[in-house]
């Protein structure tokens, strides 16, 4: 039994404070044991030298400030309980988290926020830009290092984003790829920056050249060969789908937001679950691995939410929306594994663990003994914190008529 709020529906802010302190406590970590850091771990069971050791991947972390962002917003609207904070008052709040994380992500990228992928600077940069954004709202004065950070990011975003292949953003510092991965993202930082007409020329070089009109759904990227041919990737990912979609609500207007109607559509018709299991919806989202493809459903789910409010887009289109984001994190959410005292990962102050596929439990995906990656983790997360976002919109819809 989890609590339910007062009309008897899932409370989905409590779920999503289940879903932050299984992050938090289980991978959180100080960086080098510096204080006023933050880092995640990407595997547990491990050690902390192992995970230094690892693979640096600075665009899951990138999705983990973001989440904290989540988790602080609720803080903020006071749907956290107890304290005010998603771990109790005795521990910091999401918000300082999200500094101090900040803060790790530098020092680990060795003292800089620029890599060589430009879709993993595009995260970092929509997340700190929504950091900023909590402090505004708070009427607090903004930080000199997140202007700094942004400052540096957007330079990045208008060297990447040319007239080669007729438009678009290149993913990587090789420049022969440009793609969905990088281009939606940044063109919404540029509409959330108030750079309108840099966001629309990029969703317009998506909707020329990646947009698939038979599938309604936006393809992964043109490739340079080394001989100069230009190869289209035809995959369609779900990750795609999301940024693409915040960038068609963020700037608005009759078009943007007739695509965005239609891409709503188009991921409820290809992108769930072909044959759900027994029981489940069939407005559950299909999952895509493990590592970095473990993000994927997540990032999707995040912008859905967006849709799912917007009254600007047709009731059929927002009901559509929020069915895919709360059916999405309900199975998640049932799907999950409690953790037993005895577990390791417990003993690490793990208290669930989700599955990496809402089709699956988390006790198969995951079994007693298995490691758990980072990235499915934060899905599982982003997921019920969008469910969350929707349900105390609707709840303060309800409560202002």
């Amino acid at each position: 039994m989890t609590p339910a709020d007062a009309t008897g529906n899932p409370d989905w802010s409590f779920r999503a404070d289940e879903g932050a302190r299984a992050v938090t406590r289980l991978f959180g970590q100080r960086l080098f044991f510096l204080p006023g850091t933050h880092i995640a771990a990407t595997t547990r069971p491990s050690s902390r030298l192992k995970n230094l050791a690892r693979p640096w991947h600075y665009w899951w972390q990138a999705q983990y400030l973001d989440c904290l962002v989540d988790a602080a917003r609720r803080e903020r609207r006071g749907e956290v309980r107890p304290g005010a904070k998603f771990d109790g008052k005795n521990r910091p709040g999401a918000g300082k988290l999200a500094s101090r994380l900040l803060t790790g992500i530098r020092l680990r990228n060795f003292l800089t926020v620029v890599n060589s992928y430009y879709d993993d600077m595009a995260w970092l940069a929509l997340a700190t830009l929504r950091l900023e954004k909590i402090a505004e709202d708070a009427s607090q004065p903004g930080s000199r290092r997140n202007t700094r950070v942004l400052q540096r990011l957007t330079r990045q975003f208008d060297a990447a984003s040319t007239d080669d292949l007729g438009g678009g953003t290149f993913w990587s510092t090789k420049r022969d790829f440009k793609n969905t991965p990088a281009t939606a993202p940044i063109a919404l930082y540029y509409a959330r920056t108030g750079h309108a007409a840099k966001a629309q020329a990029l969703l317009d070089w998506l909707d020329a050249r990646l947009y698939d009109p038979g599938q309604g759904m936006y393809q992964d990227g043109l490739r340079i060969s080394s001989a100069g041919e230009v190869l289209l990737e035809s995959a369609i990912y779900t990750y795609n789908q999301g940024p693409v979609l915040g960038a068609l609500l963020e700037l608005g207007g009759a078009a943007n937001l007739e695509r965005a109607s239609s891409l709503v559509a188009a991921v409820a018709r290809s992108l769930t679950l072909a044959a759900p299991p027994a029981g489940r919806s069939a407005t559950v989202l299909r999952c895509e691995g493990t590592g970095d493809g473990g993000l994927f459903t997540g990032i999707l789910v995040r912008y859905l939410a967006l849709a799912a409010v917007d009254e600007r887009l047709p009731a059929g289109t927002r009901a559509t929306a929020a069915r895919l984001v709360t059916d999405t994190a309900e199975a998640f959410w049932e799907g999950r594994r409690i953790l037993p005292a005895k577990d390791p990962l417990a003993r690490r102050g793990g208290r669930v663990v989700f599955s990496s596929r809402p089709e699956l439990p988390a006790r198969r995906s995951y079994p007693a003994g298995a490691a758990v990656e980072l990235s499915t983790q934060l899905q599982a997360w982003m997921v019920l914190e969008a469910a969350a976002a929707v349900a105390g919109n609707v709840a303060a819809t309800t409560s202002g008529n």
